[in-house]
């Protein structure tokens, strides 16, 4: 299922090789990043949170600057832009935003100490920021649990679908000779 949705957006292996360049690079397995990329985006390079209008006519500002794959905001945006020196790399390019995303993992697992295989409470620290995380934010939350707890899921269903067709892609990236 992930592989047939994001083979319809991105091509047969292009997805798959920007996502073992990440795992190679930050050590978070692509399933990880997988999941938290689908729930921040469902793949769409170009999502944005909603916007209000003002009497159905003039569109109010968006409630944040999340953007692109990731949903990276413009601040943690500039923050990968800067430390990992990947200047040029833009929110809706595939390979950038999921670069982004093993960057933060990586960020979280040196600073709050949660394991990169730790899908669910990677996802609560990339959802509500490293300092929110660490201060219990989520805790409160039922309904981000959930969600945590939705791609904590999702994140076993990828592994196991990906351990299915792996060495296929393997071959296809590397060259089959």
């Amino acid at each position: 299922m992930l592989i047939i949705f994001v083979i319809s957006f991105l091509g047969e292996t292009e997805w798959y090789e920007a996502a073992r360049d990440a795992q190679h690079k930050w050590s978070t397995p692509i399933f990880v990043l997988m999941a938290i990329m689908h729930q921040e985006s469902r793949f769409v390079a170009d999502a944005q949170p909603d916007r209000d209008w003002f009497l159905g006519l003039i569109p109010l500002p968006r409630s944040s600057s999340a953007y692109g794959y990731a949903q990276a905001q413009d601040p943690v945006w500039g923050e990968y832009l800067n430390s990992a020196g990947s200047w040029g790399a833009d929110r809706d390019e595939f390979s950038d935003a999921i670069d982004f995303i093993g960057w933060y993992t990586d960020g979280s697992q040196k600073r709050l100490g949660i394991s990169k295989w730790d899908a669910y409470s990677q996802y609560l620290a990339y959802h509500e920021g490293r300092g929110g995380f660490s201060r219990g934010s989520h805790k409160s939350k039922a309904w981000l649990i959930k969600v945590a707890n939705k791609v904590k899921r999702r994140a076993s269903r990828y592994n196991s679908q990906l351990k299915s067709c792996q060495e296929k892609l393997d071959d296809r990236v590397d060259g089959w000779f």
